[in-house]
Parts: C-alpha cells; sequence; structure tokens
C-alpha cells in the first residue's frame, strides 16, 4: 500500500517542483485555505503552544500569529517539494549565506577546521542545507531520522543530496562522525525536538519547561569541533538570508549544561524574533517534567 502511494503522489509532486514560484505560492495560498479554515490542521496545538510561549500576547495577537503560521507552513511545504528540481542558481539566490557567514565557514575551512552546526526547525532549514553545499568548502553531513515508509525516504534523500550533502542516521552519528575525521566536515544538529523526558535536559525554553536532547552537547565535548549555530531568517516570501556565529570554540572545556543551554537560548531570540517561521504544529511539550 505504501509503494502504490508512493508511485501515485511522485508525479504530482514532480509538477509541483516545476511550477514557476509565483504559481507555486498561489498554490499554496489555496493549500493554507484548506490547512487552516477547512481542516483547522492542528490548530489546538498550534494555539496551546502559542499561548504557553507568549503568554502576554493577546487573544487576538495568538490568532493573527497561527494564521501567519500556517500561512509559512504551507509555503515552506511546496519549497521543500521545490528542492526536486530546482537550479544551483536559483538555489543560491533565494537562501543566501551573508557576507560574514562565508568569511566565517571560509576562515574555518583555511584552519581545516571540522565543525558542528546546530539549528532548529526555524526558517526553510532544507533550502539552507542546500545552499551551504553549494557555497562552503566543508562537506555538510546532517543527522536526521530515516521515515517508516522506505519510498518517501528515499526521495527525501535524493532531494537533501541532489547538491551533495550528505545524510547520517541518528543512531549513526558518532560513529560516522569519528569515520569521517579525515574529511573537512560541517555536521549539522537540528535540535528542537521532543526527545523521551528520561536522560534529557530540562530547562525554561519559551516559558515552559521543556526536556532538550543532550546529543549535540556530548558528542560535542567528545569530539571537540568547534559548534557554529546557524540562523536562518525569512527576508520575504521565497528568500532567506543566513547568518552564522562560532558559539563556543572549544567544546571540551565547557561544563554539564553549558552546551545545550547556549544554543537552545540562541534559537530562543530567533523564534521570538520571527516566531510564525518555527513549527508550532508539532507536540514540542508532549513530555512534563516530573
Amino acid at each position: 500500500m505504501s509503494a502504490l502511494l508512493y508511485y501515485i503522489a511522485l508525479p504530482f509532486l514532480y509538477i509541483i517542483s516545476l511550477l514557476p514560484f509565483p504559481v507555486l505560492y498561489l498554490l499554496s495560498d489555496f493549500m493554507y485555505f484548506v490547512l487552516y479554515s477547512l481542516l483547522g490542521y492542528r490548530r489546538q496545538v498550534v494555539l496551546t503552544n502559542m499561548r504557553n510561549s507568549f503568554p502576554g500576547k493577546t487573544e487576538d495577537e495568538i490568532n493573527q500569529m497561527a494564521k501567519k503560521y500556517y500561512r509559512y507552513l504551507c509555503d515552506l511545504t511546496l519549497e521543500t517539494f521545490k528542492t526536486l528540481t530546482i537550479s544551483k542558481k536559483a538555489m543560491v539566490k533565494r537562501c543566501r549565506f551573508n557576507d560574514e557567514a562565508l568569511q566565517t565557514f571560509n576562515e574555518l575551512a583555511a584552519k581545516n577546521q571540522s565543525i558542528i552546526l546546530v539549528m532548529g526547525h526555524l526558517g526553510n532549514w532544507e533550502w539552507a542545507g542546500n545552499s551551504f553545499s553549494l557555497l562552503c568548502q566543508h562537506h555538510l553531513y546532517v543527522i536526521y531520522h530515516p521515515l517508516s515508509n522506505r519510498h518517501f525516504d528515499g526521495l527525501m534523500y535524493r532531494m537533501r543530496s541532489r547538491f551533495g550533502t550528505g545524510l547520517i542516521p541518528m543512531k549513526d552519528t558518532f560513529r560516522q562522525m569519528l569515520a569521517n575525521r579525515n574529511e573537512l566536515t560541517a555536521t549539522a544538529f537540528i535540535a528542537d525536538q521532543s526527545p523521551p523526558k528520561e536522560g534529557a535536559h530540562w530547562m525554561t525554553f519559551l516559558n515552559q519547561e521543556t526536556p532538550v536532547f543532550k546529543g549535540t552537547e556530548l558528542i560535542a565535548r567528545k569530539i571537540n569541533y568547534p559548534i557554529v549555530y546557524g540562523s536562518i531568517k525569512r527576508v520575504r516570501r521565497g528568500y532567506y538570508e543566513v547568518s552564522v556565529e562560532v558559539l563556543i570554540e572549544q567544546p571540551k572545556d565547557t561544563k554539564e549544561g553549558e552546551i545545550t543551554e547556549t544554543h537552545t537560548r540562541r534559537l530562543e531570540q530567533d523564534i521570538i524574533a520571527q516566531p510564525e517561521t518555527w513549527i508550532w504544529s508539532h507536540r514540542r511539550w508532549k513530555h512534563k517534567k516530573g
């Protein structure tokens, strides 16, 4: 059944990916109407997450933020499909790295210094990975969860690796990073997913007690690569700018919890600055402390 669904969907996904951007965004507007107005997809999850994260906002402000989020979610979904056929020129035009970011990566490359790149599900992280692979000297590897449907997992793999990005299943992260030590690499961790509460680092994030994955910190302290935070800002519809900063140069010298707190706080700042571009429909706070 999963194979049949895949082969039915595949031609439509390629057709979507070939649409000119103005037409793509008209389709996104229709998708927003269906998702938000007709289906109400996870609306209560989104509203509850936003209310708890921004207790100072009025109900009208929360509803307006939710509408902006659903519009962005539809854009993001179709932009991801666009990755199937987008040209290299269009990719780096629509998701550009600012001059300071490129300088940072060039300086690290000149020292032959591999890095850990940490970010969240904020902005178009799929496009940012593609542009990184086209613009930067480091070989990018992204840590990911393989999909249960092997056909769609293969499709996502092709989309993400079109421009040279490598993918590492989460369970193989440290072993693969050790295997890649003779290569100039940037290993990307998207660290804002919801981990099991056992073994998580607990901290206040967006006004709520939140479990955070410790994997980024544990691996960074072992392998001692500098930690670089990537910020993806939506400039306007269909265009993004990536900026970066070196958060920690020597992870092995940090205290327990310091790395996790630092990159999570930095992500929190970006979410507050542009909240509609974070994934609010995820059940981020399904686990409670205690």
